[in-house]
């Protein structure tokens, strides 16, 4: 032992064993240099398996070997387990064989092996330390280190004993040299320990020798070791050092086999952390191992894998992942393929009458030759696919065509043929069931499913097809019956137009006039078919009812069958215009070549919408029907600031903005930007007849990617535009690779082109008198929407003619006529409208004659003619026209031929013409046919002008001047212009709901915001009333407001109307005074209070221009004048008879006076409705409920109540008026009420219900209660934990979960083994997921007590009907908090549950909604048999259904989350109001000013 300078002791050790020629030691040595190897360099880098002994001459005289048989392995550092540090040095005595003489080469030392290897002092000048055996002869290559000082003193040996099989050499031999060595050795007087080689290729027989042999020594350690696995070599040299200094603790000497387990658990953790290192650092395959190797060089986990296994091993793990991921990105890619193969194929192969017979190989060939081939497959020059660079192609999403080949190509294909015939033969059924639900004629509409299917349950279709199925095709038929029953109910209301026509214009029903419209009604079978869809056939009527008081072309009924519009259309293409000489307004014309285009998008939309334009352009020239426009384009981003300065708009000068948006985002965006734009517009144009500018949204198309949200974008943008009265453009149907299609582009300039057209007709002021100073008579010729006969057939007597010529500019629809009538040339004005747009004009225009068609196919066409005639004035003359297909039709068609005689009989009590057009026949559709009717005209012109000039000086309305007044829509309040409104750039409404003689909005001074019936707020504008307004009906004329752009097809009713006619038919207060008129000449207009300006001035009345009706302030129906006398009680139909006795000849009354028919059609509604409460019974009914109303206060009833009317709201906007529900009511409230004392709320219980049990087994642990099942540390039954687990493993991709029913063997099976056994593996059992979920519901079912309380209930029902979303919420927040804990923390998971389930909605199909409609009877166990459970059905669903969509809020502390609907608030609750809101009712009209009535004064 030496001690060098720093104290730290320094040992060398020999290691010793069998060596010499082959013949000797056999084909391989007994593995000295490897246990050195590995003692002194542990790496497994550094470790060698192979050190030859046989040397050249000059590798044997290098410096490593120096011409010893001994190799200086060098130093090793070591530290005990008692911390103390000695330095080893490690000498292996060998002998070195030449490689020519295969002898021991000659050294300085002749000894034998025996005793040179028995030398305690070596010394060798200058020799290196060994390494391995590439070393020799390259020395300069290697770590060069000296042995020091050339000398070395041996403290210790090791005696290597090999007990391997092999090596062809014999074990007692190699024991015989063993047994020699030692003695040599001992002699020294050195320790040694005995190193077993090889034990991992170890004979136990041959250890036991060994371990013989070492017992039969004293102080002779053995230590089984293997250099090749690393096993106890650092022990073996620690066993030596010990002995070698007995300061040092014994080493604690183990076996092999317990040594090698160790080792091997080391490095199998090792290899795990290093495998787990690899695959969260690489995860692209083509990653290189150097790049990883830098990257992980500074890792423990890679280091010490290093260190252990080695490189090649950790780059052979490296790329067995890196093949791995190649593998899995193959099978991703393989599996995209065959995912997407059945949507090619269904694209390609989809007429099974093709493919049908075909082989596979021949479907291939037809695959290939179909156009989409090329953008479906591509063909690879070198196959397989997954071979070639195409897997590193993920943006090529063609599938290889060689996939085709294989058997799964070939099996998608048979499938996708058996879905082909599985598809045909269920189309088949369905079609086949839509059949056999034809026959079944009991089904009326709204009839729900359940109570029909029973009828068809043994029909083989119904059978066949699924449960979907069957409803889809129900719906569909139930869809056409309702569509045909709403279809024929709004035909039945055309045939009772005299029940509607009898109020002038902008009037408003009473509730007697809707109590008579429902009892007439009631008796026709069409009204009836939708009793079970009464809230549709409600809103029907009460649509019909706002057209039939304010109609106009863009709300007809008719829809694109509007005369008015089928006119306009017509003479538009078969006139030319004249040139009146008019002025232009703000454009040169209508007809203009150059148009400015304002684009406005976000995110480039609008640039790359202006590129596709000009891209479709040629020099900024667009071809559109056949003529060239000059675009000038601006696209301008939505977020400019540019878009809210006005003055770029009178400098650019737009004629229209083209809106586009592909998002939400940017269709709100759009939506704030029109507003503000509009009102820049308005602000920045002060003429009187500024246009307004049109507006065109457009839907971009996705590109990119599919759009989900594409129909969620079509419907709010539909919204929007509806909103904003714009025009929608949609994304046309077919996929289009570019974003926007042409059709678009060309749809949305039309639309600007055609905005231009109608806003230069609605600009255009009415003409004077003086204006038609060259026209002499004036011909309205009337139509019914819809009826089965072209217009061109009624025109063709006119445009026929070639002295026909269009109207005014403005006047689409009015054509003249230059014609000799009498003695000399006359000019007519012929205008052709609708009824509904011809009742306008009968009272407040000049018509020197009506022409009134009717279709004899047709009832509701004769009662619109009937409606129309009977409030004509006699004076005016009249042609009327039937029109049919031949005259054949007239002896072949009943029908056909009482409609004719029924005209022809009409014609004669009033004397007018009568006529018949045939549509078959081309015989008079010369002018000719009316000239007898034009005579008659000429020769009553006079008269009809002095009666039109004598009625309007009557009415107030006009001065002998003006002989053409205006349209009273003109003097409408509701189109009353204000110059600072923000809404200026937008138009009215299509019709004003508003009289001028009742106010239905509070104020505009008292508020400043109005609200609609969504809850929006818009601006009120306020409007001073003068004395002017005061003394007159009519209000002077006003700069009238813009008008918007027509829009066919919009059927809406205006939210303002359903209010009034609402009150209207709530209240019964408005009854005249049976001494005012006599019964004789009670109209249906007498139901209204009438201004006291149509009365005579020189009667002496003051300024108390309107009546008040007789039970809002006084009983007596009189009223008082400024000079104390009496309201007239005279009995003229207009009031008063001092007038007419000064007229010439008789006083004109009305047609319906002069034909019995249409006197009796007229009053034949009165009678019958008043002839139903004739008997004691009903009078006193009525009466009472009278009586009843009148009591309620003006609170109730805003229309009536003359102070405050805006205090009293709208309790429900569903209108109802049910003669036996309100007879019912009344019978109700006849009865007396015995007054009962009140019981305190608090002693108020709910019965508790205990529902039968659905087993047939006593269990102990189902139906037993929840605080019996569970603890503190397991909250929750372990059933219910057990199946919610399976279901979110399983069944969140189950169509239908919870709805879907599940067998109820199976589901008493899970309950019965789980009685039996609670650690029941669901899993292993292998249920159906709704078997579970059937079994989880009924574990609910079972409980004594439902898992919502019973008495928590009141209050959820109250929280329900909150209107706010977000109070709601904090309500139903703080009431589950008073479930009890078990309750709470039960409730908790399953609404946690459902919510995760509602997540999947797109595989389940199972909403939140859908969710709460299965669940809440299992979480409530409601009473159905109790009436007030049943009104409450709906509001315990929706709780349920808000738990489960607010989960995060009531029960983690999470946001609110923002429920889904179209307008992005939380949906409002009420019971009345979703029925008005299906309509999409457009915004209520802006209030107007209206004077109030002014109180009576006391009579005298």
């Amino acid at each position: 032992m030496a001690k060098n300078k720093e104290s730290r002791p320094s040992y060398a050790v020999s290691v010793v064993g069998l060596s010499g020629t082959e013949k000797e030691k056999g084909n391989c040595g007994v593995g000295k240099s490897c246990l050195c190897n590995r003692y002194v360099h542990p790496s497994a880098d550094c470790y060698y398996s192979e050190h030859t002994s046989v040397l050249s001459t000059i590798d044997f005289g290098g410096r490593v070997v120096n011409n010893d048989h001994f190799l200086y392995w060098g130093e090793v550092f070591h530290r005990g387990d008692d911390g103390l540090e000695c330095r080893i040095q490690v000498i292996e005595q060998t002998e070195f064989i030449d490689d020519q003489t295969f002898l021991p080469h000659r050294s300085t030392n002749l000894q034998p092996y025996t005793k040179r290897a028995a030398n305690t002092k070596l010394q060798s000048a200058e020799k290196l330390m060994y390494i391995c055996t590439d070393q020799l002869g390259l020395e300069q290559d290697f770590d060069q280190k000296q042995m020091p000082d050339g000398k070395l003193n041996i403290d210790g040996f090791v005696l290597c004993i090999d007990i391997s099989k092999g090596c062809n050499r014999k074990f007692d031999d190699q024991m015989k040299f063993v047994h020699s060595l030692y003695s040599q050795i001992s002699k020294a007087k050195k320790p040694i320990v005995i190193a077993a080689m090889k034990c991992d290729e170890c004979v136990d027989q041959y250890l036991r020798e060994v371990q013989t042999f070492v017992a039969g020594k004293k102080n002779l350690v053995l230590v089984e070791t293997s250099a090749r696995s690393s096993v106890n070599v650092d022990l073996c040299f620690n066993a030596l050092t010990q002995q070698m200094d007995k300061t040092r603790g014994k080493p604690k000497v183990i076996s092999y086999l317990e040594a090698n387990k160790a080792q091997r658990h080391l490095v199998a953790s090792v290899s795990d952390k290093f495998e787990k290192l690899i695959v969260q650092t690489v995860r692209d395959y083509h990653t290189s191992w150097k790049i990883v190797s830098n990257k992980l060089k500074s890792h423990p986990d890679y280091d010490e894998y290093i260190n252990l296994e080695g490189t090649k091993k950790a780059r052979n793990t490296f790329s067995k992942h890196i093949e791995q991921l190649r593998q899995e990105h193959i099978k991703r890619r393989r599996q995209d393929y065959l995912t997407s193969l059945p949507k090619i194929l269904n694209k390609l192969l989809n007429n099974l009458e093709e493919i049908e017979t075909m082989s596979w190989t021949e479907a291939q060939n037809l695959i290939k030759s179909r156009p989409e081939f090329q953008y479906c497959f591509i063909e690879l020059e070198q196959t397989p696919w997954h071979e070639t660079d195409h897997i590193d192609k993920t943006d090529d999403r063609r599938v290889p065509f060689d996939i085709l080949k294989t058997m799964e190509g070939e099996r998608i294909y048979q499938n996708h043929v058996q879905h082909l015939k599985s598809e045909k033969r269920r189309l088949e059924m369905k079609e086949k069931f839509k059949k056999t639900l034809e026959r079944v004629h009991f089904i009326s509409a709204g009839q729900p499913w359940e109570e029909v299917m029973c009828f068809v349950m043994e029909d083989e279709s119904y059978k066949y097809i699924t449960e979907s199925d069957r409803r889809d095709v129900y719906s569909r038929h139930q869809q056409e019956i309702v569509e045909r029953a709403k279809e024929e109910f709004q035909e039945m209301l055309f045939e009772h137009a005299e029940l509607f026509y009898d109020l002038d214009l902008n009037a408003t029903p009473s509730y007697d006039k809707m109590s008579e419209i429902h009892a007439v009604l009631n008796e026709e079978p069409r009204y009836r078919a939708l009793q079970k869809l009464a809230t549709d056939r409600e809103s029907l009527l009460l649509k019909h009812i706002g057209f039939v008081y304010h109609p106009t072309k863009e709300t007809c009924l008719s829809g694109t069958a509007c005369v008015d519009l089928k006119v306009e259309q017509v003479l538009a293409n078969r006139l030319v215009q004249l040139d009146h000489g008019r002025s232009n307004i703000y454009y040169n014309s209508a007809n203009i070549d150059k148009v400015n285009l304002c684009l406005v998008g976000r995110e480039g939309l609008a640039q790359e919408l202006a590129n596709e334009i000009r891209a479709q352009s040629t020099d900024d020239e667009y071809t559109l029907d056949g003529k060239i426009y000059e675009l000038e384009l601006l696209p301008v981003d939505v977020n400019s600031g540019m878009l809210l300065n006005h003055s770029w708009i009178s400098t650019f000068k737009p004629h229209g903005f083209f809106c586009v948006f592909s998002s939400i985002e940017s269709l709100n965006y759009i939506g704030d930007r029109v507003s503000r734009i509009r009102a820049e517009i308005a602000q920045s144009r002060r003429d009187r007849y500024t246009q307004p500018v049109p507006f065109i949204l457009i839907l971009a198309n996705q590109r990119d990617s599919v759009c989900k949200n594409m129909p969620i974008l079509r419907h709010q943008g539909q919204q929007l535009a509806n909103k904003l009265q714009c025009t929608f453009i949609d994304i046309p149907s077919g996929t289009f690779p570019r974003k926007f299609n042409e059709s678009q582009i060309k749809q949305a300039l039309r639309a600007v082109l055609e905005g231009f057209k109608h806003n230069f007709d609605m600009m255009s002021p009415m003409p004077s008198i003086k204006d038609l100073s060259e026209t002499d008579l004036r011909i309205v010729m009337c139509a019914m929407c819809g009826d089965p006969f072209s217009v061109d057939l009624i025109l063709s007597p006119f445009l026929d003619s070639h002295c026909c010529s269009a109207g005014q500019p403005g006047q689409s629809n009015t054509l003249i006529l230059d014609k000799i009538i009498g003695d000399s040339r006359r000019r007519l004005q012929v205008t052709v409208l609708s009824y509904h747009s011809s009742i306008g004009i009968r009272k407040d225009e000049l018509v020197h004659g009506y022409i009134l068609v009717y279709s004899a196919k047709r009832k509701s066409s004769m009662a619109m003619l009937r409606a129309f005639l009977a409030e004509v004035q006699d004076v005016i003359p009249v042609q009327m026209v039937a029109i049919t297909d031949s005259q054949a039709d007239f002896f072949e068609n009943e029908a056909i031929k009482e409609l004719m005689t029924e005209g022809e009989h009409i014609a004669t009590e009033i004397t007018a013409k009568f006529t018949a057009l045939y549509s078959l026949s081309q015989y008079h559709r010369q002018t000719e046919v009316f000239t007898p009717f034009f005579n008659e005209v000429l020769e009553k012109k006079s008269n009809i002008e002095s009666f039109f000039m004598f009625d309007n000086s009557r009415d107030g309305t006009g001065t002998s001047e003006d002989v053409f007044p205006q349209s009273p829509h003109r003097h409408s309040p509701a189109y009353q212009y204000y110059p600072d409104s923000e809404d200026d750039g937008e138009g009215p409404p299509p019709y004003s709901p508003i009289g001028d003689d009742v106010q239905l909005l509070p104020n505009p001074s008292e508020r400043k915001y109005k609200i609609d019936l969504e809850g929006n707020e818009y601006p009120a504008h306020s409007t001073p009333v003068g004395d002017h307004e005061r003394n007159h009906k009519v209000p002077p004329p006003v700069k009238p407001k813009p008008a918007l752009l027509p829009k066919p097809n919009v059927k809406k009713l205006d939210p303002n109307l359903l209010r009034t006619i609402e009150a209207g038919m709530r209240s019964s207060r408005w009854v005249r005074s049976p001494t005012m008129v006599h019964g004789d000449d009670l109209e249906a207009s007498d139901n209204y209070a009438e201004p006291v300006d149509a009365l005579l001035k020189s009667k002496g009345f003051g300024d108390d221009i309107y009546a008040i009706p007789e039970d809002a302030h006084s009983r007596s129906g009189k009223i008082r004048n400024s000079f104390g006398g009496l309201a007239l009680h005279g009995d003229e139909e207009n009031g008063f008879d001092t007038m007419s006795k000064s007229q010439s000849g008789r006083r004109p009354s009305k047609y319906k006076h002069r034909s019995k028919i249409l006197f009796s059609k007229t009053k034949a509604y009165h009678r019958r409705v008043h002839s139903d409460v004739s008997d004691d019974e009903g009078g006193a009914a009525t009466q009472k409920k009278k009586k009843g109303r009148g009591n309620r206060g003006s609170e109730e009833d805003p229309l009536l109540s003359p102070v405050d009317p805006w205090k009293g709201g709208i309790d429900n906007p569903a209108i109802t008026s049910d003669p036996e529900q309100d007879d019912k009511k009344i019978k109700k409230k006849k009865a007396p009420k015995i007054k009962e004392p009140k019981k305190p709320k608090s002693t108020k219980t709910t019965k508790p219900l205990y529902p039968p049990t659905r087993r047939n087994w006593e269990s102990n642990y189902f139906g037993v209660p929840l605080q019996n099942l569970v603890t503190l540390e397991r909250p929750i039954p372990l059933f219910i934990e057990k199946c919610i687990e399976y279901i979110e493993r399983t069944g969140l991709t189950a169509e239908g979960l919870y709805r879907v029913s599940g067998n109820k063997t199976d589901q008493d099976n899970i309950q019965k083994q789980f009685d039996q056994d609670h650690s029941l593996d669901l899993f292993v059992m292998d249920v159906a997921v709704n078997a579970v979920a059937g079994a989880l519901k009924a574990f609910f079912a079972d409980l004594p007590d439902p898992l919502i309380p019973y008495s928590l209930h009141p209050e959820l029902v109250e929280a329900a009907k909150i209107v706010d979303y977000y109070e709601r919420l904090q309500v139903l927040k703080e009431i589950v908090r008073k479930f009890p804990p078990i309750n709470y923390e039960v409730f908790k998971y399953v609404i946690t549950h459902l919510n995760r389930v509602s997540q999947h909605s797109k595989t389940t199909l199972m909403t939140a909604d859908n969710l709460s409609i299965c669940f809440w009877p299992t979480l409530m166990r409601p009473d159905f048999d109790n009436k007030d459970t049943l009104s409450t059905t709906k509001l315990n669903q929706s709780v349920i259904e808000t738990f489960i969509q607010q989960c995060q809020h009531f029960f983690y502390g999470g946001d609110i989350t923002e429920p889904s609907s179209a307008e992005g608030t939380p949906p409002p609750h009420g019971h009345g109001l979703e029925s008005l809101l299906a309509l999409q009712l457009p915004p209520p009209l802006q209030p107007q000013q209206i004077q109030h009535p002014l109180p009576p004064e006391p009579l005298i």
